[in-house]
């Protein structure tokens, strides 16, 4: 099965301007940035998230200005075409802030609210994961696939906490439940790279909740081309920002875990 036209057309845009910011990105990272906050005291953001995000909104709509748009640093656009891009900028500002080299730009292109094309770009290491709907998934062109065959007892996963105090203390207590189960976890700060890192196979799984649409929807994408498996816990559904991602073999053990930690720990 290959992708439709439009999947390619909209990928290759994707990916043309996910580069382009991420060059943008790295230039800040070199001669330096101004750094303010959101959410909470912990909740950052950088000039560079808000000059991606508007270079973004200029190249992928000035190629299709009937496009709708959602970005996480707030620029909306309603559209009239049945495409929607779905963008996080500048996905680990934090692990930016501190020279972490996991941080990414992701985008997403949604047709009538479905994913059809997703790039999560790796702007540290110049690695572009990226997949259309019934393409497959790739990184730099090259095709990748999910891991199989790790049991639960020796998956590596990886997850991630909220910026709330209160809701990264239920978060704990749910890993503390999951982390006896499983080989280890891993945190690293991007929720596009731990889904594109489950495509790859650098990953066995990955978990986490209460994230947002432009955290998960490109990465989400390439972790199903990539031959993996991604649906939801707790009552709540992947589209609701409820995330499990693991190969077949791994995802039904996985979620179970999961879903049953979180439930034990009345994750807020």
């Amino acid at each position: 099965m290959s992708a439709d036209p439009l999947a390619q057309e909209l990928l290759a845009l994707a990916e043309a301007a996910a580069r382009e910011a991420g060059a943008l990105i790295a230039r800040y990272a070199a001669e330096g940035f101004a750094i303010g906050t959101k959410s909470t005291a912990t909740d950052m953001v950088t000039e560079a998230d808000r000059a991606a995000e508007r270079l973004l909104i200029e190249r992928l709509l000035g190629a299709r200005p009937g496009d709708g748009f959602v970005g996480e640093e707030g620029a909306r656009e309603a559209g009239s075409s049945g495409v929607r891009w779905v963008v996080d900028p500048l996905d680990g500002t934090t692990n930016f802030i501190y020279g972490i080299p996991a941080y990414a730009v992701s985008i997403a292109a949604e047709r009538e609210g479905q994913v059809v094309a997703g790039v999560v770009h790796d702007v540290a290491h110049g690695l572009t994961y990226s997949a259309a709907l019934g393409g497959g998934a790739a990184c730099n062109g090259r095709p990748i696939r999910a891991r199989e065959g790790a049991a639960l007892a020796t998956a590596l996963l990886a997850t991630g906490f909220a910026y709330d105090p209160a809701r990264r203390a239920a978060q704990a207590a749910m890993t503390a439940r999951i982390l006896p189960r499983v080989r280890d976890i891993r945190r690293m700060g991007s929720a596009a790279l731990d889904l594109a890192h489950v495509a790859c196979g650098m990953l066995d799984g990955y978990y986490e909740y209460r994230l947002n649409p432009w955290d998960i929807a490109a990465g989400g994408l390439i972790a199903r081309e990539a031959g993996a498996v991604t649906g939801g816990f707790g009552g709540y559904g992947f589209e609701d920002g409820y995330v499990v991602a693991a190969a077949p073999g791994l995802f039904g053990a996985l979620a179970e875990l999961v879903d049953r930690s979180y439930r034990e720990t009345a994750g807020t």
